[in-house]
């Protein structure tokens, strides 16, 4: 199953080598879109990337909240319409499709209203708080014949479409060991809405802590350039005691390969931003941070000027894979297919990676991954 999975990685290859469209037209249609939730904080930058992308209609946002409908008021159109029942925008408003930016175990009971509706999905990482919501997920999607997509930030910077490709070329040899490093100082460090922190903070609405909020980009990766492991293991800490949070603060999760590893290091606990990714083959490394590629090749010396390798020259990324807004458009407008790592396919296996991560944690033992 692992050779399938690559195989189809290579036949289908990242989004980012589409090639470059020419802009619509001024008269050209437009899609409708909806906002369903206003209480994850990542909603603004996507509300941003609507109101910018010429092929976007927001036609109505749903959200009970007043003070943040009030937020979002002031940042749209007047033609704009406001719901505090998304089960009422989608019947009134009829958008041709949602971006989901709420608690993660809701995104299985809104798509199923958007699925008995036709209408498109997406949703901000992870796919869903378990496994088995994924999984359901993504048979709703199939069977209605509805766009599915995961949004990652990371899979519309310049060094994740070239660290991609380079991999995928054989640049470094076989995939030996990727290490992941993702997270910040905590959620109540850098000053997240309150709104956010209140299902942050919560392990049946996020489904976990830092294991989960960027647990889930170090299982992204390591399936989209290695595949399904065949073991998993985890640990996690809660090194903030004295703020008595129900979840996980610190995480680290081990994927075993017959011929690799993979290293997740997820946390709430670092001094600063972190978000890199290192790959190592036989001919090298990569190192790919949100602006910059590195390369080091084998054997090399060590070099104080440029410890990290030799940086790569990034190639601009097209419109349509710049930001989830465009992408998500280009598919349902030109009948794409959602492709990895934002696609519902890989993004089940991020979501059951996370399910024997915790699995490990409650036994103390590795947990066997299964094929597909």
């Amino acid at each position: 199953m692992m050779k399938l999975f690559l195989v189809a990685a290579l036949l289908v290859p990242f989004v980012g080598a589409l090639p470059w469209s020419e802009a619509p037209a001024p008269d050209a249609p437009k899609t409708r879109l909806a906002i369903i939730g206003l209480d994850h904080d990542h909603v603004w930058g996507q509300l941003g990337d609507i109101l910018k992308e010429p092929t976007a209609d927001l036609v109505a946002i749903a959200d009970p909240n007043p003070e943040l409908t009030a937020k979002a008021k002031a940042r749209v159109p007047a033609s704009v319409k406001f719901y505090d029942n998304y089960g009422k925008l989608l019947d009134e408003a009829k958008p041709e499709a949602v971006i989901v930016t709420t608690e993660n175990d809701r995104h299985l009971e809104i798509l199923k209203q958007c699925a008995s509706r036709h209408i498109h999905f997406s949703t901000e990482k992870p796919m869903a708080s378990n496994a088995a919501e994924a999984r359901e997920m993504e048979r709703l999607a199939n069977k209605a014949h509805i766009k599915l997509m995961v949004n990652y930030w990371n899979a519309w910077v310049a060094p994740t479409h070239e660290i991609f490709h380079r991999v995928y070329a054989g640049e470094l040899g076989p995939v030996q060991k990727i290490l992941v490093q993702y997270g910040h100082q905590g959620p109540k460090e850098i000053g997240v809405s309150k709104e956010f922190a209140a299902w942050l903070y919560d392990p049946a609405k996020n489904g976990g802590g830092a294991i989960i909020d960027f647990g889930c980009y170090g299982a992204e990766w390591a399936l989209w350039l290695k595949g399904r492991p065949s073991r998993v293991y985890a640990r996690t800490l809660t090194l903030k005691a004295d703020q008595h949070n129900a979840v996980d603060d610190d995480a680290l999760i081990v994927l075993e390969y017959p011929d690799a590893s993979a290293i997740i290091q997820a946390s709430w606990d670092w001094p600063y931003d972190k978000g890199q990714v290192e790959v190592y083959g036989p001919k090298g490394s990569l190192l790919a941070t949100q602006d910059k590629l590195f390369y080091r090749p084998p054997a090399a010396p060590s070099d104080k000027l440029m410890p990290l390798g030799k940086p790569v020259d990034l190639k601009p990324v097209p419109h349509e894979t710049s930001n989830p807004i465009a992408y998500f458009l280009d598919c349902i407008r030109n009948g794409k297919p959602i492709e990895d790592p934002v696609s519902a396919r890989l993004n089940v296996g991020v979501v059951e990676v996370l399910d024997a991560a915790k699995e490990s944690i409650r036994t103390g033992h590795p947990v066997e991954f299964p094929t597909r």
